[in-house]
């Protein structure tokens, strides 16, 4: 049978709860296979698992358990390899990277932060910031509406503007909120927001980084912000190759909040 991998940690990790289950109908149980240094938090992987919400929570639930204890170098939903002797292989062949990673992460966590535009805010602000889509606006107005070519280049020149107003607010809200934090992580830009960031940051200093969010908030009230964490530091888990040999990893989001 495959084994499902939840993540990586050190050998001397704290035990886990006894009975604990993870993903499956029923829960598989959850084991630590050891090799050296290092651990696994894995179970056995049950036939077609698929990214639905029980199965996230599942595989979240058992990082947040092996996080609460220590750190955790967490595998993303559905990294799955074909038997426990090619994920100690894994642990055996990667000690080192794995080992430098768990340093770098103790007493961290990951912090998401989303943002889009409240869209009647931000009309108000490129209408403001921009004369010339102001004249052709009232030009059109004045006109009855204007006519059809018009509208057509007055709605291209408020899209161009939105579009470039997006990535200069991205900009500002990253750099805000970078120095609060480790370090950075930038999402991939097809996701339908302006900004997608994962932050890296020390327990010890959350409260500042959720102080620097409400800044944020106040500051740019044109945003729509959202935050999601304390999570894993599954963005933060390179550089290096991160999952097991042979792993199928689903590419799902594990967000699920």
């Amino acid at each position: 049978m495959s084994t499902y991998v939840y993540g990586i940690t050190a050998a001397s990790h704290p035990s886990l709860p006894e009975g604990m289950g993870g993903v499956g109908d029923p829960p598989r149980p959850v084991r630590i296979l050891r090799e050296g240094e290092l651990a696994a938090v894995v179970s056995d992987a049950p036939e077609g698992l698929r990214p639905k919400r029980r199965e996230l929570l599942a595989h979240q639930n058992v990082l947040s358990e092996i996080g609460a204890a220590g750190c955790v170098l967490p595998m993303r939903f559905g990294s799955v390899a074909p038997d426990d002797d090619a994920v100690t292989g894994v642990l055996a062949e990667r000690a080192e990277h794995y080992g430098e990673r768990l340093r770098a992460l103790d007493g961290r966590v990951e912090y998401n932060v989303k943002a889009n535009h409240v869209e009647e805010a931000v009309l108000h602000h490129v209408m403001a910031g921009n004369p010339e889509i102001r004249a052709l606006a009232e030009a059109n107005r004045q006109a009855g509406g204007g006519s059809y070519d018009d509208k057509i280049r007055l709605g291209e020149m408020v899209a161009a503007a939105v579009k470039d107003r997006e990535a200069e607010d991205g900009a500002v809200l990253e750099r805000a909120l970078a120095p609060a934090a480790d370090a950075v992580s930038v999402g991939p830009e097809s996701t339908g927001w302006l900004a997608n960031v994962s932050y890296l940051v020390k327990r010890e200093t959350a409260e500042d980084f959720l102080a620097a969010v409400e800044q944020v908030r106040k500051d740019m009230p044109h945003l729509e912000v959202r935050l999601n964490g304390p999570l894993p530091p599954y963005s933060f888990v390179e550089p290096g190759p991160a999952e097991p040999a042979g792993a199928a990893t689903g590419g799902a989001d594990t967000e699920v909040g």
